[in-house]
Formats: structure tokens, sequence, C-alpha cells
């Protein structure tokens, strides 16, 4: 009945917000209704914000850069790959995409602990 009268008054709702009591007089939350662990919302939540920062990241990394990491880490819901596979797809050696894997990720870091 009250997500009825707040969706009437189009007033927003959050997950922590009492919306009752139950039958023993304890206060009832929009989360103890939806059923699930009150971390693993919060959690989610989250992932998603890192992840989109860390898509924003990638953008200054060069294109090859952000190819290999793609490749070794599945990023973009592709399969990871070896090293070794990688370095056939490009045509150039193992160690040199370990190289490449490398300054990637030292980039990547150092663009994640800055302050912008």
């Amino acid at each position: 009945m009250f997500l009825r009268a707040s969706k009437k008054s189009r007033s927003e709702i959050f997950l922590y917000d009492p919306i009752g009591t139950d039958k023993e007089g304890n206060e009832i939350t929009l989360i103890d209704i939806l059923g699930t662990d009150p971390d693993s919302v919060s959690e989610l939540v989250e992932k998603f914000y890192e992840s989109r920062r860390l898509r924003e990241k990638l953008k200054k990394l060069t294109k090859r850069e952000r190819k290999v990491l793609e490749l070794r880490y599945g990023l973009g819901g592709g399969h990871r790959k070896t090293q070794r596979e990688i370095a056939r797809l490009f045509g150039i050696s193992r160690s040199y995409v370990s190289r490449i894997e490398k300054k990637a990720l030292t980039k990547l870091l150092n663009e994640l602990t800055s302050n912008s």
C-alpha cells in the first residue's frame, strides 16, 4: 500500500527508508521486502560505478594497449586470452605483449589512483 501511495506522489523511495512495521512492531524497510542481503545491493551498485570508471580510464590508453588488456582480461564480455594467443593475433612476440600489458596496467593504475 505504501508503494502505491508513494507512486502517486512521485517521490523517491530509498532502500533503507521505513515502509511499515511487522506483526511484532519492528520497522520494515524496502530492502527487507526485496529479500536480498543489503550488502549485495550496495555491492552491485558499487561494481557498476567502478566498471564505468574503469571504462573511462581505459579510453586514455593507446588503441593497442587497450586491445591487449581487453583480450587478456576478457573486458567487454570477451574471453580471456593468454599472452601467447594475443601475440599470435598481433604477429608479435609474447614478451612484447607482456611489456605492452605491463605498461598499460601501470598507466591504468596511475589514472585510477590520481585525483581526477
